[in-house]
C-alpha cells in the first residue's frame, strides 16, 4: 500500500490525498472494463483493425495559433507544447512514434495534460518507464498534470525523472522580466481534487495565467476565476469517430464543441487536444493522435 511523504501531503493537502487514495483503492479493486475488449473485437469483425492501428501511429504536428490579451510582448510567438493521453504502455511502439516525431517540433516549453497509463487497475511499472524514456526529448524543465488513469505514487518517480507535477500548483516562467504563469490542477473527473484557486494561490492580478486540467470538465470555473488559457484532453475527440470526425462517445460532461479543438468560454481561451496516444485500444479511426504545439500571440 502506498504511504505518501509528508512533502506530498503538503503539497496536495492532507484531505485531498486522503479522498484521493481512497478512490484510487476502489478503483484498483474494481472490475476491469470489457469496452476494451468490444471496441477490439467490433474492429475485426467490421475489417478495420488494420487501419485503426495505422491511425494509432499517425501522430500528427498540429499548430494552434492562440491570441491572449494579458500576454507580455516578451512572450509574443512563446511555443507551447501539448502532450496527453499517452497510455504509454498501451503499444510500446507509441513512444517510439512519438520521440520521432519531436524530433521535428520546434518549442519553448513542454506540458503533459495527464493519463500516461492505460488500464487502471493494473500495474503501471511499464507505462512509468515509457513515459520517463520520453522526458528527455521533452526539453528543459517540462511540466504536468495527472490525469483520471495516474495514481499519486507516480508523482515522486516522474519527478526524479525530470518531469514536474503540478499538484494545484503554479510554476512562473520569465523572459526578459515579465513572466506567464503555468498553473496545474490534479485529476477533476474521477478523482476530483482540484483546486483553481490554489493553483493561482499568490500570482499577482493581471498577470498571464495558463491552467493544465486533464478534462475539460473545469472549463466553466477557470473562466469565472479569469484564467487566460485552458489546455486540457481526456476526450480523446472521441477516438473512434465517424466520417469527419464525428464523436460518438464523449468522455467528459461537457458542451460538443469543448470535445476537441480550440474553443472559447466567456473571455477565456481553450483547447482539447484529440491525445497523442490512446485509451483501452491502440487503434482510432476518422480522429488523428496529435502533438499540439500553441503558438501565443498578444492582442
Amino acid at each position: 500500500m502506498f504511504e505518501p511523504s509528508a512533502e506530498l501531503v503538503a503539497r496536495l493537502g492532507p484531505d485531498r490525498v486522503a479522498a484521493r487514495l481512497a478512490r484510487e483503492r476502489r478503483l484498483w479493486v474494481g472490475e476491469r472494463r470489457v469496452a476494451a475488449r468490444i471496441a477490439r473485437l467490433g474492429l475485426r469483425l467490421l475489417g478495420l483493425a488494420g487501419r485503426a492501428y495505422h491511425e494509432f501511429l499517425d501522430v500528427q504536428l498540429v499548430e494552434n495559433i492562440v491570441t491572449l490579451p494579458g500576454l507580455p510582448r516578451a512572450f509574443d510567438g512563446f511555443r507551447l507544447l501539448q502532450l496527453t493521453d499517452l497510455h504509454s504502455d498501451i503499444d510500446p511502439v507509441l513512444i517510439d512514434r512519438v520521440i520521432e516525431r519531436l524530433a521535428g517540433a520546434r518549442f519553448d516549453r513542454a506540458v503533459l495534460t495527464g493519463d500516461y497509463h492505460n488500464e487502471i487497475g493494473l500495474p503501471w511499472e511499464d507505462s512509468l518507464s515509457l513515459t520517463l524514456r520520453l522526458v528527455p526529448h521533452l526539453g528543459a524543465n517540462p511540466l504536468a498534470v495527472l490525469g483520471n488513469h495516474d495514481f499519486l505514487a507516480k508523482v515522486e518517480p516522474l519527478e526524479a525523472g525530470g518531469l514536474r507535477v503540478l499538484l494545484n500548483e503554479s510554476v512562473a516562467i520569465e523572459r526578459d522580466g515579465a513572466r506567464l504563469w503555468i498553473c496545474g490542477v490534479d485529476d477533476a473527473h474521477s478523482f476530483r481534487t482540484h483546486d483553481l484557486r490554489a493553483a493561482s494561490a499568490g500570482i499577482p492580478s493581471g498577470e498571464c495565467r495558463v491552467l493544465l486540467s486533464h478534462t475539460p470538465e473545469t472549463a466553466d470555473e477557470a473562466a469565472a476565476l479569469g484564467y487566460d488559457l485552458h489546455l486540457s484532453g481526456h476526450t480523446h475527440g472521441g477516438q473512434i469517430c465517424l466520417p469527419g470526425g464525428r464523436i460518438i462517445v464523449r468522455k467528459a460532461r461537457v458542451p460538443r464543441p469543448l470535445l476537441a479543438g480550440p474553443w472559447k468560454v466567456g473571455r477565456m481561451i481553450g483547447y482539447t487536444s484529440r491525445g497523442t496516444g490512446s485509451c483501452g485500444v491502440p487503434g482510432r479511426l476518422n480522429c488523428p493522435p496529435e502533438i499540439t504545439t500553441h503558438i501565443l500571440r498578444c492582442a
